[in-house]
């Protein structure tokens, strides 16, 4: 329940390439493999991760809590599939939903080694947010990347979010505190 209302029941956004499908605890171990062969790649965006965090065991206790916090209307997490296979090309999660005269959240993703330079990402956030603005009536998306991570810089300027400012030591990234880049998308609907 969102608020006296009920969760928007969310089966699947479906994009020219991608299926976008709610996170579920049944996709434990597709999570977990998607991490392990994806580890490498990931790391220097990541915070640092101990062997727990790769196991099936643990993937299914995070989409559990997962789906009880989709079904408590604070965030929603995806996992983007291939249109034609059941193979997990990345994930996009809206986090820390906030309700009342806030009405925003936190976005994070992240996307394959394999599908990376394709504009897949952009497809799937591309669908994400119009049905997070239409379905939620969110004000704002935040999101937030390395100053390095100038791939992650040029999608969500491809997105129509804006630069807001730079925070010092913002997240321990790699085993590092480091600096943020501080971006958000207003709701056009709003405007």
């Amino acid at each position: 329940m969102i608020f006296g209302r009920k969760t928007p029941k969310i089966e699947q956004i479906n994009t020219g390439r991608l299926k976008l499908v709610l996170a579920e605890p049944a996709q434990a171990a597709l999570w977990a493999s998607f991490q392990q062969e994806n580890r490498n790649h990931l790391a220097p965006w990541d915070p640092q991760r101990d062997e727990d965090f790769f196991t099936p065991f643990a993937w299914q206790l995070r989409l559990e809590n997962a789906r009880l916090q989709f079904e408590q209307g604070t965030a929603i997490h995806w996992v983007l599939l291939d249109a034609h296979s059941t193979e997990m090309l990345g994930q996009c999660s809206f986090s820390n939903i906030v309700q009342g005269p806030f009405m925003a959240c936190h976005l994070g993703y992240s996307l394959a080694a394999c599908a990376q330079g394709k504009g897949l990402m952009k497809e799937a956030l591309d669908a994400a947010i119009e049905h997070l603005f239409r379905t939620r009536d969110l004000h704002r998306i935040m999101a937030n990347h390395l100053p390095h991570n100038l791939r992650s810089a040029r999608l969500l300027q491809s997105l129509g979010f804006e630069k807001e400012g730079y925070a010092r030591s913002y997240l321990k990234i790699a085993g590092q505190w480091q600096d943020h880049v501080l971006n958000s998308l207003i709701n056009p609907a709003h405007m």
